[in-house]
């Protein structure tokens, strides 16, 4: 549906965008994720026709937009949701997702489907921040785009409601049948709204890939440090196995970094959630830090090798700063490893 080849994108002699390739499918939700300044917003803006790249290809649906002529946003039926919502403040909500649209039947089917029915004759100045989001998508749906642009689309709205809107909205897409690019710099967000992750830094793409191996199968130190709070611990790699301060575990072969055949100095992604903690002297780590967080307790660690790790437990376990402890390694499933000598 969506592919971009060889993407760059310059302001002035900064490179926004490297090299970028990246492939979408018909009724696929791309979320497009990275820190701030990755180039993620850029991507998305060339892609809509808003700014014109500096080469390299985008093609939506077999169409060629990039090159001469160059196809303008109208063009290119193409939907935007934006963060700022971008809603007319003079039309109701019936009018600012009726504008423009020739098939009436579309405005009532995402008015009904978005719970907007009694907001329908609202202004924009009156509703909520989740309502505006609802109506920008509702807009953007009853134009029956073939891909939907989505840019930060919850940063306006707080936690509570980020949890809640991004599932409806997702949904409100599936239904559509659209495919669509999410931009967020949300790791949580891009796990919950899209079928792939692609991770972005620096004007590069590091990993396309499922949510599951985005996180528990890395392609980089970046990416596994970009998602979730894991710690790199050192080890030994032998026969598929790595030794470290914890004992023994087996890895996942990577095509970077270690794998589970090569042999010597590797670290290996450790996450809370794998490590589990057992009061016992003389042990082998002692207990720094121990914060409350409603369901589960999280430990910061100091292990008598000298490195730092953290473990999550259940709120009912309680172990005291300065207890010593048994930390090892429970993870059900291989771990991913990095050759010591890697990169970055």
């Amino acid at each position: 549906m969506l592919a971009i080849h060889n993407l760059h994108i310059r302001y002035g002699s900064r490179h926004a965008v490297c090299d970028l390739s990246l492939q979408v499918g018909a009724g696929e939700i791309m979320a497009l994720v990275g820190p701030t300044g990755c180039g993620k917003s850029s991507v998305l803006r060339a892609v809509a026709g808003l700014i014109r790249p500096d080469s390299g290809e985008i093609v939506i649906a077999g169409l060629c937009t990039s090159r001469h002529p160059f196809v303008p946003p109208e063009k290119r039926r193409t939907g935007l949701v934006f963060q700022d919502f971008a809603l007319f403040p003079h039309l109701d909500v019936e009018g600012n997702v009726g504008f423009r649209v020739k098939d009436r039947r579309e405005v009532e089917i995402w008015l009904s489907f978005l719970g907007l029915e009694p907001y329908r004759h609202a202004m924009p100045g009156t509703l909520s921040g989740g309502q505006k989001q609802r109506v920008a998508l509702a807009r953007s749906l009853a134009h029956k785009p073939r891909l939907l642009l989505l840019d930060e689309p919850l940063s306006n709205l707080d936690a509570a409601m980020k949890s809640e809107f991004r599932t409806q909205i997702r949904d409100a897409i599936k239904r559509a049948g659209v495919t669509a690019i999410w931009v967020t710099h949300d790791q949580d967000e891009a796990m919950v709204v899209g079928d792939r992750i692609a991770v972005m830094r620096e004007g590069c793409l590091e990993q396309v890939d499922s949510p599951e191996r985005c996180y528990d199968a890395p392609s980089s130190r970046f990416v596994a440090a970009f998602f979730g709070d894991g710690r790199l611990l050192k080890a030994e790699a032998l026969d598929g196995q790595a030794k470290t301060a914890l004992g023994w575990h087996s890895l996942v072969p990577q095509k970077r970094g270690a794998s589970g055949e090569a042999a010597g100095p590797v670290e290996v992604l450790i996450r809370p959630h794998d490590i589990a903690l057992q009061v016992e002297t003389p042990g082998n780590a002692v207990v720094e830090l121990h914060h409350y967080e409603g369901e589960t307790r999280r430990y910061t660690v100091l292990l008598d090798s000298g490195e730092r790790i953290e473990a999550r437990l259940g709120h009912e376990s309680r172990i005291e700063p300065g207890a010593r402890v048994r930390a090892y390694i429970e993870a059900g499933h291989p771990l991913v490893a990095f050759s010591r000598s890697g990169e970055a």
